[in-house]
């Protein structure tokens, strides 16, 4: 019962965004087809006008059934071997976001635990964290991955690490917060019985950061996933959703262009679900309230 309450606002919120879909595509692509009736000497009636916006071949906006089609048959209808396999490419881009987002965590978690416990870090460099942000990707991608070239750094690596940038601030950000939010009774407690920094800091302040741990990681796993796909674009990449995104562009394909939308919004979504159980799965064993 409690699960069936829960799905009906989503499925709702969900009804609502599928219907505000198919209008704007009728909207948008109204005009285009109802022009390409009077070129092609048909005579003009709303009825096969608006038939057509649902299955126009390069719409402006595709209708959602059209992008499902697609996804279906570049997904489970081409052979997983083929380069035009969607699963193919969302296998390639997921493999970039998971080794940058296992790169930007340990980064954001080991300068959080410097700041905390060096207070002149805290001054110093945390400034210089927040204005990192203030770069673009889409103008630092092209120029790490060139940087990374010269050096004969190709492929994976170069992906992962403009995706570990975007992770890397919520982390430390996140971490360094979590990490301050140890019970202050409970540290002068542990300092009383001469408890080491590391005995603190693994018994005390790493168990009450958790919960910040985890907010973080589910913003930085979506992020994870824009950063390979951004780090795709500019490399002309044969592989992935950025260069699925890129051959659309280039040859008209909207469908294929919001086939790899689908398809990476799907990776984020699972990894935010592969967190959530996790920080569950954390939480009763430690005995919190999930």
């Amino acid at each position: 019962m409690r699960a069936r309450q829960a799905a009906l606002p989503v499925l709702a919120v969900a009804a609502a965004l599928v219907a505000l879909w198919y209008a704007g595509a009728v909207a948008l692509n109204w005009q285009v087809v109802a022009e390409g009736r009077a070129r092609g000497g048909m005579p003009p009636d709303a009825w096969q006008t608006l038939a057509g916006t649902m299955s126009f071949a390069r719409p402006l906006l595709p209708a959602p059934h059209q992008v499902a089609e697609e996804v279906w048959r570049t997904a489970f209808a081409t052979p997983l071997t083929s380069r035009r396999s969607l699963l193919l490419h969302a296998w390639i881009t997921l493999e970039a976001a998971l080794a940058g987002l296992a790169i930007g965590v340990a980064a954001g978690v080991l300068v959080a635990a410097a700041i905390v416990h060096v207070r002149a870090l805290q001054r110093s460099l945390m400034p210089w964290i927040i204005a990192s942000q203030a770069i673009p990707v889409l103008a630092l991608a092209p120029i790490v991955i060139v940087a990374l070239g010269t050096l004969g750094l190709e492929g994976l690596l170069p992906k992962a690490i403009i995706a570990a940038y975007l992770c890397f601030f919520p982390v430390t950000i996140a971490m360094a917060k979590g990490l301050e939010a140890a019970d202050p009774l409970a540290r002068d407690l542990m300092r009383t019985y001469s408890a080491s920094r590391a005995q603190v800091f693994w018994k005390l302040r790493l168990p009450a950061s958790l919960p910040f741990l985890f907010a973080s990681l589910k913003v930085a796993a979506a992020a994870s996933v824009v950063g390979a796909i951004v780090a795709e674009l500019p490399t002309g990449a044969q592989a992935g959703l950025g260069a699925r995104l890129l051959a659309g562009s280039y040859f008209g394909q909207p469908l294929q262009i919001w086939a790899a939308l689908v398809a990476a919004a799907v990776l984020s979504a699972s990894l935010f679900g592969v967190l959530a159980a996790t920080e569950r799965l954390v939480a009763r064993r430690m005995g919190m309230r999930a």
